[in-house]
This record gives structure tokens, C-alpha cells and sequence, in this order.
């Protein structure tokens, strides 16, 4: 009976305890410092984060943060001008 030659493996292997398990997209620090600051923020205030201090686009940060708060269940509201993203807590859960 002929044997198959086994194939090398292209790639390595590793523990599955070694995978990284989550994802920290390139948002992932300043979304996580906005979501520290909403937790402290008083009711009937805002957030007020300077454009020029990101290093990305409004519309990327509201969506990124919009993953964030509807994973921790955080209803928050936001709104902007030419030079800040306004950021607040809203009542609906």
C-alpha cells in the first residue's frame, strides 16, 4: 500500500489561549476616554471635544462610538459645530 507524502504546513501554529480575543480598532483610546467621561457627567450637560484633537473624522468617531455605547448599553446623544463634537447622555435605555 503507497503512502501520500504529508504536505508541510505553510503557517504557524499557536494556542488558541494566545489568540487575541478582541478588537481595538484605532478609536479604541479615545472612545474609551469619552466613555470615562460620560460616566461622570452631570445631567443636562455636554461633552465638548475639540475637531482639531482628532486624528480622525467626526463621522468615524460617532460611528465607533455609537458601537461602543450600544455594546454597554448607553444611550447618548450628539451633535457638532465647525470646531466641537458635543457629546451627552440622553434618558432612553
Amino acid at each position: 500500500m503507497a503512502t501520500t507524502p504529508r504536505r508541510i504546513a505553510k503557517f504557524d501554529t499557536t494556542s488558541i489561549v494566545e489568540v487575541p480575543h478582541s478588537r481595538n480598532g484605532k478609536h479604541h483610546d479615545l472612545i474609551g476616554f469619552i466613555l470615562s467621561d460620560l460616566e461622570n457627567l452631570k445631567p443636562g450637560m455636554a461633552m465638548k471635544v475639540p475637531l482639531k484633537d482628532l486624528k480622525s473624522t467626526k463621522e468615524k468617531i460617532r460611528s465607533a462610538l455609537n458601537r461602543a455605547t450600544m455594546k454597554n448599553k448607553i444611550s447618548v446623544a450628539t451633535a457638532s459645530d465647525a470646531g466641537f463634537l458635543y457629546i451627552w447622555k440622553t434618558d432612553e435605555k
